[in-house]
């Protein structure tokens, strides 16, 4: 018996450019948000059909609200109808945003890989934006998510 075959997507958020960085985030970025923007775009874009040929496997995996990285699950059949319908999103919630694809994997293993190197690297840069004032409770929560995408299973 064969099994499964999926892609993994490690996708960043980039918020509406012209909000100003240093104030709070106008929305709260989750997985349920995330799905939902996606599922909208699916659906829009390639109707109801295409829409339940996806559900199968679809689904958002990880996602970090500090460095706006996620992870996307989708069928090997289906994983170029999900990246298009992402790159259609324009908006989560009623913010507008961009959605970049990063990596591409077909195991969850590489994508795990490309996801540390990457959170690693936004929380860096988030430092740097924030001028170096992040608070003990941030790191811990950034520990957390670090460690959430170690354990991250099929």
């Amino acid at each position: 018996m064969v099994g499964f075959k999926n892609r993994y997507m490690v996708m960043e958020i980039f918020l509406h450019p012209n909000k100003d960085l240093m104030l709070e985030d106008p929305i709260n970025v989750t997985r349920s948000n995330v799905s939902k923007a996606i599922n909208d775009s699916i659906l829009v874009n390639f109707g109801e059909c295409g829409l339940a040929s996806s559900f199968g496997s679809f689904m958002v995996k990880y996602v970090n609200p500090i460095t706006k990285l996620c992870i996307i699950r989708a069928s090997r059949e289906d994983y170029q109808k999900v990246w298009c319908a992402i790159a259609m999103v324009t908006s989560i919630g009623n913010c507008p945003v961009l959605l970049n694809l990063i990596d591409l994997s077909g195991s969850i293993k590489a994508c795990r890989k490309a996801a540390l190197s990457c959170e690693e690297a936004k929380f860096e840069q988030y430092k740097l934006v924030r001028g170096g004032n992040v608070k003990d409770e941030l790191n811990r929560q950034m520990q957390s998510f670090l460690e959430k995408i170690k354990v991250l299973e099929h």
